[in-house]
């Protein structure tokens, strides 16, 4: 088996690609990354090799096309940072970057897991289901859906071809300390806490998001390259948990009681509550989470400790 991971040196892609080394030690991983915003420390451990372009590079894709032969692509490359308002480039690096890597899966017959988000729901009412709510409030949101479209319009026209888009919610865990300030929210509170700070949150810290542990976002990216099946599902904790429950779980497992600082949030649009309903996950691809947000920050932690 012979398997691409675009963005394979950011947070999901580095776990994807190590994951796939230790199940399938024979395959043959390849990480494909501009370094922007990954970083080569989360590949090392990593037994494959490394292709180093911009997936928004179409001349990048005629030499991959000649050159490699795959059998298997998680596209994970994307700019994810929601605060980006260059709406051309999210543009070109999200939605029409994913053309090229469906017209190399075309020519190569291989299955394609890309990377969609819930931030196609805006928001819209939760539970958030992958037929209803699609109003997204920001570029990135907007690029994500398109991306969503691109291959619903690409798999009709080719039913042949495997095409799954998992729409992610908040994922944390290890890997994501390069990612800078557009970290999880975890990962922020963490550090400030551990500095004896009180952790920012936006007034009231009463916003719920539905955060799942990259655990779980790697095991729904195995069940999607498993399964003979097209579509876009969402991937989630089916959980809606708040930030003021992220201090308090952090609070306790580093054996402190720091409070919270409220402040006013600069961004026009902000996500205010997010839950996924992952029962089509659940039933087709047979997803399901293993961890609660409790145990999730305790592995995690534990991880940052260095335990």
């Amino acid at each position: 088996m012979r398997v691409l991971v675009t963005g394979g040196a950011g947070f999901i892609g580095s776990n994807i690609a190590k994951e796939i080394n230790k199940l399938y030690p024979t395959a043959k991983v390849y990480v494909l990354d501009n370094f922007s915003s990954g970083h080569f420390k989360n590949l090392i451990g990593f037994k494959g090799e490394v292709i180093t372009g911009d997936i928004k590079d179409p001349e990048l894709w005629e030499y991959i096309e000649k050159n490699f032969q795959f059998d298997v692509i998680f596209h994970e490359a994307a700019i994810t940072d929601t605060t980006v308002q260059d709406q051309f480039l999210m543009m070109k690096t999200n939605s029409d970057s994913l053309r090229y890597v469906l017209n190399c899966a075309l020519k190569w017959k291989a299955k394609v897991i890309y990377a969609s988000s819930a931030g196609v729901y805006g928001n819209s009412s939760p539970p958030m289901r992958e037929d209803r709510g699609l109003t997204p409030e920001n570029v990135y949101g907007f690029s994500k859906l398109i991306m969503d479209q691109i291959a619903l319009n690409f798999v009709q026209e080719y039913p042949d071809l495997k095409v799954i888009g998992l729409r992610y919610f908040n994922v944390y865990g290890p890997g994501e300390s390069f990612k800078g300030k557009t970290a999880s929210m975890v990962y922020q509170i963490y550090l400030q806490i551990k500095q004896d700070k009180r952790p920012k949150l936006f007034k009231w810290g009463e916003q719920r998001r539905d955060f799942v542990y990259i655990k779980d976002v790697v095991k729904a990216n195995l069940l999607a390259m498993e399964k003979d099946v097209s579509g876009v599902f969402n991937v989630g904790s089916s959980q809606a948990r708040s930030f003021n429950e992220i201090v308090q779980i952090i609070n306790g497992l580093l054996g402190k009681n720091i409070e919270p600082e409220y402040i006013d949030c600069p961004y026009d649009f902000y996500q205010n509550y997010t839950q996924a309903d992952i029962s089509k996950a659940r039933e087709i691809l047979g997803y399901s989470p293993e961890y609660s947000l409790e145990e999730g920050i305790e592995e995690y932690v534990k991880f940052l400790q260095g335990l």
